[in-house]
């Protein structure tokens, strides 16, 4: 067709020049053929135009003879031009070829540095690899693995090593053409061995670094229970033990002794929620802390905890709606969370009324307890949930730092969230909610006959 179409263009242009001299644009049809399709029909095409040529424009026309010597030049010039236009144009298809698979590779190379060297799992991140492998050598299959395979039927199993040391198996398909295979072992394994073995370096590098990070956590954790049984144990110890030989004197008077008496029920007590506190975060931290899940009433949960508290209930104002749905929870878990949580709240208030609000909200029950103290600085709000985190040095009000990580351990345990709301200053606001989607409620004929929340 190439042939064709320049011998109509020739014909066109006889009127202009010289048939012999228009010879060269034949050249523009074998260079096209050569450069698509390959030396091999461009130098067809050069044949069949040198025929052409002769045939239709070289006198006499419409045989293939030539009557004048010089025609005869002009034809072998053009054969041989013809024949070198096709090969350079087949060097310069090569070339081009070879650089668009070198682009392609790079790009192979870039996409298979980002799977393996940008995602925190490295064995997830293998199969998208081999399957862009795969993608890219246009094969069936392809899979990557981190130990060694032996041959087996269907596949061809590559090994891929970083020095001495073994990295994985690249797997393929046993059917894989010859010239494939020999692009794959030059120029993608080496390569694909040099991201692996970045990847696996990268992987224990962090895993050590986890390590290290939960070794310094735990070192932590132990310093904060040392200061913990240190000080927050010693000190009602120290004066449960004073009192105890002071009520040993024979010159104190009653009202003394009944002050001391006093004294130590207190830090008894004290004592005693310091032990339970550290019992609970104990089984929350091992997974220990399972709930006995049945239905349970918010309101009744609420009420229990504060009749625990050794604090005038009349700080608490209670604002909680009437027929709150029951949550199938750990009555006793959730008393327990409310009871260091309303006792924390105390702690900060400065003396001031507390707030204490249930709400049903599209779906969840949600408790707010607000306090007018000092507010929480924005980055310590999600510390606050911490275990022996105990706020600022120069925070006025003591404690070891449990409650609100029991508060939160229990209320997640029994499926529901706890978080902290404040601005500094304006008092802060604790958050509890329970979600009521994924449960099935309790009939309201069962509601009105149900007994207190066990204590």
């Amino acid at each position: 067709m190439a042939v064709a179409l320049t011998t109509l263009i020739v014909y066109a242009l006889r009127s202009v020049a010289p048939a012999v001299s228009l010879g060269v644009v034949y050249l523009l049809a074998v260079l096209l053929v050569s450069t698509v399709w390959g030396f091999g029909l461009g130098f067809v095409t050069a044949l069949l135009s040198a025929a052409a040529f002769n045939f239709f424009h070289i006198p006499p026309t419409g045989r293939f003879t030539i009557a004048q010597g010089e025609n005869w030049v002009a034809l072998g010039v053009f054969l041989a031009a013809a024949a070198v236009a096709s090969s350079l144009a087949e060097v310069a298809r090569a070339r081009a070829q070879e650089a668009e698979a070198r682009r392609r590779e790079a790009d192979l190379m870039a996409e298979l540095a980002r799977l393996l060297l940008g995602g925190p799992d490295l064995n997830a991140a293998l199969p998208t690899a081999a399957e862009r492998i795969a993608r890219a050598l246009e094969l069936p299959s392809a899979a990557i693995r981190r130990t060694g395979v032996g041959e087996e039927p269907g596949r061809f199993a590559i090994p891929l090593n970083h020095g001495e040391r073994e990295l994985g198996t690249l797997v393929v398909p046993a059917g894989i053409d010859p010239e494939n295979l020999a692009r794959l072992r030059e120029r993608l394994v080496p390569g694909l061995e040099a991201l692996l073995a970045a990847a696996v370096d990268r992987e224990e590098m962090l895993m050590a670094t986890v390590e290290t990070q939960a070794l310094r956590r735990s070192d932590e954790i132990k310093t904060a229970l040392l200061r913990t049984v240190s000080h927050d144990l010693r000190t009602p110890i120290t004066a449960i033990r004073a009192a105890a030989e002071a009520l040993t004197s024979p010159t104190i008077d009653e009202s003394d002794r009944v002050d001391l008496r006093e004294a130590i029920v207190h830090d008894s007590e004290r004592l005693g929620s310091l032990v339970d506190n550290l019992l609970d975060l104990s089984r929350l931290r091992t997974g220990t802390a399972e709930p006995s899940r049945d239905w349970s009433s918010i309101e009744e949960v609420i009420d229990a905890a504060l009749d625990d508290l050794a604090i005038d209930r009349g700080l608490f104002q209670l604002s909680i709606d009437p027929g709150l749905p029951f949550i199938r929870a750990d009555s006793t878990q959730l008393e327990r969370a409310f009871v260091n949580l309303f006792s924390n709240a105390a702690r900060y208030s400065g003396g001031e009324r507390i707030s204490v609000r249930g709400r049903e909200v599209a779906g969840r029950i949600v408790i707010r307890v607000v306090d007018r103290g000092p507010g929480i600085p924005e980055r310590e709000l999600e510390r606050v949930f911490e275990a022996f985190y105990t706020g600022p040095d120069e925070s006025p009000h003591s404690g070891a730092g449990l409650g609100l990580a029991i508060v939160q351990g229990f209320i997640e345990a029994n499926g529901g969230r706890a978080w902290a709301e404040s601005l500094p200053g304006q008092g802060s606001t604790f958050v509890v909610e329970f979600p009521l989607g994924d449960q099935e409620l309790e009939p309201s004929s069962a509601r009105s006959v149900r007994e207190p929340a066990p204590r």
